[in-house]
């Protein structure tokens, strides 16, 4: 919304009027089901007395701003999301009562209502700008503070903050209710002041949670007090012991490998519900998504997501919290070290040793493709204002620059990078940075000058393809190699990859490496002479140990033995790396999309990382909606769907790939046989042993029987009603947004777009649910009504719901439908709006890549020969 962007001019500028010293915050949740008292307090110096600034909050009513003791006309200061504050003395004082509201869009303070018991849950979530939606704020992360919160809340509530209660929440005894019976009464809850940080990692966390409690020692001596939080009715499903094992193991390891203590007073990790992200590092209260609350059966794909993301957000308590960017154009800084960290912490410190290849192929396949898009920018982003950092916690920022951090450890080494670090950690501790600051210490351990690497890597956009040229004589000795590195035309950066070239042969039916090569590439052709002369392995692979960021691709031959031994790699790694080079190459249009579809379906069988299974089945997923020729998908879709159910029948009893793939094929069954045995498999007529079907996966089951037209409302409500929970409500939303009729369709579009009731969680479930279809035609009345809402969804939806609907509503799926022309109709709506919000420009043109790449696979694959 423009009215509460914010600019980075802007931001520099107030920098330059204030220093802020304390927030004293004091609110009160007991005033009613829409809105709640905010009290601010705000003392900032100013070193230059009689200029003027602004405070930031969005709040429906404001009643009172005091400056320096005088009263301001309220009508007069604040317009927008702004309170504009004149004539700065050099010491200031501002107070501001208000009224603020209550979200239901996963931003600022959010209100839930847990339906199983009518139950009060409130939490926030402040990044990028929504403290400004709770309390009066310099909303910018250089302005650090103090933060003092004092909360009211029901008597029965836990409320939980940055910081340590004082003492005991102070009790007000209640009197009458409105409908005549007692009030339970009210408590108060003080809180200590928390050391020197941004606003938007200040946390207010309020309702019955339910909490279990445990400690650890830091490495300084003190005794750090742990909490676990969640609802009241997902108690029964909290693994504390488990959370808490990883978290102290991530204690362990970070207070080690940065030799900076702990840096705050406890550490609560709270899971909240219709939470937006994964996670957010508020300062000692960390947020939660509830689905890490596991209530069912799940892969250990996730189970190792929940890990990495706790050793994620801790890992932010160090990076990001005690020293944190001074503006969003270093937003990297924060999420890149922090998804280098886990990883590392993940593999070395936990029981998943493997967390290389999770990473490589989850996060990297989100940087490549991330990185090929029209809007791709460099790891350190110009980010002007708020609404261009809200599109910019994507894979550059997160996966791109985890990659990057890793090539430059093996560029500089590991012992030298994170002795850089240390001193960084303690030079600006509970201060704000740029890249310059921490380059300035990894030079100084290293020995190395930084400029030149970080222009190329940082601060250049585009992935770069490495191919092998190779070379050999008849007895099988490599007579020349050398490989090429290939540029995008509209990112032409030749960068410098230190990377290893393993040599892998079949010895007794196994692939194992028998060489290894480290080097450094630089420029459009590196020659590689120390393997000249040399017997030519069965496979090479260039980028083994994956140490760079670089698409790779197979010669011929290394092709021809991965394609026929995929099983055969001794190691998780190299397999992974060959899977992403296949992938790739299929996204580029030179893999005709059945080769890929026909190579996971063979092979997926003996894969043993889940994470990689999740990713391989979510490829495939793509390849079969996008990349395959129409002529051809239904026949691939059929025998795709036939294959996952064999491989499902075939897979070990209980078996973490039998669950994936029963997941897999209820989500793709569409003919009658295959919906038979979905329905056998929901009544419990056909079994697999080890296979529970419990509740999760009853909802996933009947969501593809409705999806298939074998189901619908009267089969959702019974389920519902035998789960009238948080998540069987989602669940539903997407299942009756699935049902296959033109009636459910406008149903579920009016409930997104047109009005705007829905709560975030079930927003996106229905959007989710509108685009599972088996007949695409349900969809082409809306390809228009959909170019016609964007400028209003943008402008009237805050920015988490618009852009679920600008990303999630797309109508991809119709990307070679000649009635609609997707391409044409996107590149008209960006011809004729221009001046629209260059956000939303972003969101729409990524987009219009899917369809584009979509366009090129599927004639690719129109070009396939059988073999």
């Amino acid at each position: 919304m423009p009215a509460e962007n914010l600019t980075r001019d802007e931001a520099r500028a107030r920098a330059a009027v204030v220093a802020v010293e304390s927030y004293d915050v004091t609110l009160d949740l007991t005033t009613g089901p829409e809105t709640f008292g905010s009290t601010t307090v705000v003392r900032f110096t100013s070193p230059r007395p009689g200029e003027s600034t602004f405070l930031d909050l969005i709040a429906p009513t404001v009643r009172r701003v005091l400056l320096n003791g005088t009263e301001l006309d309220v009508a007069e200061v604040v317009a927008d999301s702004r309170i504009r504050l004149d004539g700065l003395a050099e010491r200031n004082e501002v107070v501001v009562e208000a009224d603020c509201a209550y979200m239901n869009t996963g931003e600022g303070l959010h209100r839930f209502v847990d339906p199983v018991d009518d139950e009060v849950y409130l939490y926030s979530q402040f990044e990028v700008a929504d403290s400004r939606r709770v309390f009066a704020v310099f909303e910018q992360p250089d302005l650090k503070a103090v933060f003092t919160f004092t909360v009211t809340a029901p008597a029965h509530w836990v409320v939980v903050s940055n910081s340590p209660e004082i003492g005991d929440p102070d009790p007000v005894p209640g009197g009458v209710n409105r409908n005549g019976g007692a009030d339970e009464g009210t408590a108060t809850w003080h809180f200590e002041p928390t050391p020197r940080i941004s606003s938007y990692i200040t946390a207010i966390v309020a309702g019955p949670y339910h909490h279990e409690h445990g400690e650890l020692t830091s490495a300084d001596g003190r005794v750090i007090p742990l909490g676990v939080f969640c609802r009241g009715s997902l108690a029964t499903h909290l693994d504390t012991e488990n959370i808490l094992d990883i978290t102290r193991a991530g204690f362990r390891f970070y207070e080690e490998l940065f030799d900076f203590p702990y840096p705050f007073a406890k550490y609560d990790q709270l899971f909240v519900p219709e939470f937006n992200a994964g996670a957010m590092e508020n300062a000692g209260a960390v947020t939660f998504l509830e689905n890490y609350v596991f209530r069912s059966k799940v892969p250990e794909a996730t189970v190792e997501r929940r890990a990495v993301t706790i050793l994620h957000e801790l890992a932010h308590m160090w990076f990001g919290d005690l020293v944190t960017m001074r503006w969003w154009d270093d937003l990297w800084l924060n999420e890149s070290f922090a998804e280098y960290a886990s990883h590392l912490a993940t593999a070395e410190a936990t029981e998943w040793t493997s967390a290389w290849t999770t990473f490589s192929s989850l996060e990297k396949s989100w940087a490549y493709k991330q990185d090929q898009l029209p809007s791709t920018h460099p790891i350190a982003a110009d980010i002007r204002d708020l609404e261009d950092v809200e599109v910019n916690f994507d894979g550059i920022t997160y996966a791109k620059g985890a990659s990057v951090l890793k090539q430059l450890v093996a560029w500089v080494g590991q012992e030298e990078f994170f002795a850089g670090v240390r001193t960084y950690f303690r030079t600006h501790q509970f201060s704000n940075t740029e890249l310059r600051d921490l380059l300035t210490e990894l030079e100084a351990t290293s020995g190395r000058d930084l400029s030149a690497w970080s222009a190329l890597w940082l601060e250049k956009s585009g992935v770069t393809l490495l191919r092998p040229q190779i070379e050999s004589g008849e007895d099988g000795t490599i007579t020349a190699l050398a490989i090429r590195q290939e540029v995008p035309a509209a990112h032409p950066v030749q960068r410098p990859h230190r990377l290893v070239i393993g040599g892998y042969d079949l010895v007794d039916g196994k692939l194992v490496r028998t060489s290894r090569t480290k080097l450094d590439v630089d420029g459009e052709l590196t020659e590689v002479p120390a393997l000249v002369g040399t017997r030519r392995p069965d496979l090479l692979l260039l980028n083994d140990d994956d140490l760079a960021y670089a698409k790779v691709r197979l010669d011929e031959r290394s092709l021809a033995t991965a394609l026929a031994h995929l099983d055969a790699f001794t190691d998780s790694l190299p397999r992974t790396l060959v899977w992403a080079a296949v992938w790739d190459a299929t996204r580029d249009a030179e893999t005709p999309a059945r080769d890929y579809v026909d190579l996971v379906l063979g092979n997926i069988a003996h894969e043993t990382d889940s994470t990689v299974v999740l990713v391989l089945l979510r490829q495939l997923a793509t390849a079969l909606d996008l990349y395959v020729s129409a002529e051809h998908r239904p026949a691939t879709e059929k025998a795709a769907a036939d294959t996952l159910w064999a491989l499902a029948a075939d897979a070990p009893a209980g078996s973490d790939t039998q669950l994936q793939l029963v997941k897999a094929f209820a989500g793709r069954a569409g003919t009658p046989e295959q919906l038979d045995t979905v329905a056998a498999l929901l009544a419990g007529d056909t079994k697999l042993d080890g296979l529970s079907i419990d509740t999760d996966l009853r909802w996933e089951l009947l969501a593809g029987l409705v999806a298939g037209g074998r189901a619908g409302a009267e089969e959702i409500d019974a389920q519902l009603a035998a789960d009238p929970t948080a998540t069987g409500q989602r669940a539903a939303a997407h299942a009756r947004a699935a049902i296959p009729t033109a009636e459910a369709k406008a149903a579920a579009w009016s409930a997104v777009v047109e009005a705007d009731t829905l709560p975030n969680a079930l927003q996106a479930a229905a959007i989710a649910g509108f685009g599972r279809v088996h007949d695409r035609g349900l969809l082409r009345d809306y390809v228009a009504r959909y170019f016609e809402a964007l400028e209003p969804v943008w402008s009237d939806r805050t920015n988490e719901m618009a852009q679920n609907i600008v990303v999630g509503l797309f109508p991809t799926l119709l990307a070679d439908d000649p009635s609609v022309d997707v391409l044409g109709a996107t590149d008209a709506w960006l011809a004729a709006h221009p001046d629209a919000a260059p956000a939303l420009r972003r969101l729409v043109a990524e987009s219009r890549d899917g369809v584009a790449r979509a366009l090129a696979a599927q004639a690719a694959d129109g070009r396939y020969i059988e073999h």
